[in-house]
């Protein structure tokens, strides 16, 4: 054995196979359980990617309901509504059609001041409920609001509304029943 030799380099080939059989395994192990790990640090990343995920589909769907259900108590007279509103045009109707001479009769006085307060109170009603008249005459044409039933000559800039034949409603925010109106147009 040289100064210079070193234990390893004094192994013949046998005891070389024999010392670093027993590392091998040890080597493949490790490769094995590094894999495992990766494999499983993989799978949980995946797992919280779907948690978020789920997380966010359920938020969405708790923020739908509750926007669901605002609408639907908001809304819920809506059909009511339209109904009721052929009654308060009747009464308009039935308002508009009396006299005036008829107004400040006696007999017809009681009458009258009854259907007009019959009206008021169906306004007062209405405004408890979020229900609003369209402002129709005078104002553009706006196809979201009113419906054009007609044109007319007119001084009047073309596309104004000079004529409402029965009043638009909104509730709250929402188009109810839009007003039927007629349209100016230039004379011919």
């Amino acid at each position: 054995m040289t100064d210079n030799a070193t234990p390893v380099d004094n192994l013949g080939a046998d005891d070389l196979r024999e010392a670093t059989a027993g590392a091998a395994p040890e080597v493949a192990e490790h490769d094995g359980a590094a894999a495992r790990i990766a494999e499983l640090e993989e799978q949980l990343a995946t797992a919280r990617q779907e948690t978020l995920y789920a997380q966010a589909d359920i938020q969405n769907v708790r923020r739908r309901a509750e926007k669901d259900a605002a609408d639907a108590r908001a809304y819920a007279a809506t059909g009511f509504a339209r109904d009721v509103l052929s009654v308060a045009d009747n009464l308009e109707r039935a308002l508009a059609a009396i006299p005036a001479d008829l107004r400040d009769d006696d007999k017809f006085k009681g009458l009258v001041t009854g259907l007009e307060a019959t009206g008021r109170e169906l306004a007062n009603v209405f405004g408890r409920h979020g229900l609003t008249k369209i402002e129709a005459m005078g104002q553009p044409l706006d196809p979201n609001r009113h419906q054009a039933m007609m044109e007319m000559p007119s001084d009047q800039p073309a596309g104004t509304v000079v004529q409402e034949m029965q009043a638009g409603w909104m509730i709250k925010d929402r188009l109810l029943r839009p007003a039927l109106v007629g349209v100016a147009k230039k004379p011919d």
